[in-house]
């Protein structure tokens, strides 16, 4: 069975791209004040973000976007993104099932600090290019 693992690592400046891009300006995303007032360990990243992190993985493995025929995923925890230059990593695995009618289940897991971010995360890809 073929497998997959990649590391993205997230800082604020990530953030602060993510939001410009999505429009998503939520403070909760930038302020450790508002942040933490809303009841958060702190300043967290978009998740959508670590769910487009998670699909570029499985892109990235399958060959390009254009193999990607569906991905889900439930968001499961946070990625707290500390205030410093080194961020966070989220880790990305994925395993690949038996193909049926041409298209491959991937079986997705994404993580930060051993935890689990996303949950019954899977994708379906074209046979794989690569």
């Amino acid at each position: 069975m073929s497998t997959f693992t990649a590391t993205y690592r997230v800082r604020r400046d990530d953030l602060v791209r993510y939001a410009g891009a999505s429009t998503d300006f939520n403070p909760i995303h930038y302020s450790d004040r508002v942040a933490t007032q809303m009841g958060l360990p702190g300043v967290i990243a978009h998740g959508m973000l670590t769910m487009a992190l998670a699909a570029r993985a499985v892109s990235e493995w399958a060959g390009g976007p254009d193999r990607v025929v569906s991905f889900t995923v439930r968001f499961t925890s946070m990625v707290v993104v500390p205030d410093d230059d080194d961020g966070v990593d989220v880790v990305v695995t994925g395993e690949a099932g038996e193909p049926d009618d041409g298209l491959v289940p991937v079986a997705v897991t994404a993580t930060c600090l051993d935890q689990p971010v996303l949950g019954k995360a899977s994708a379906r890809v074209h046979g794989r290019a690569r």
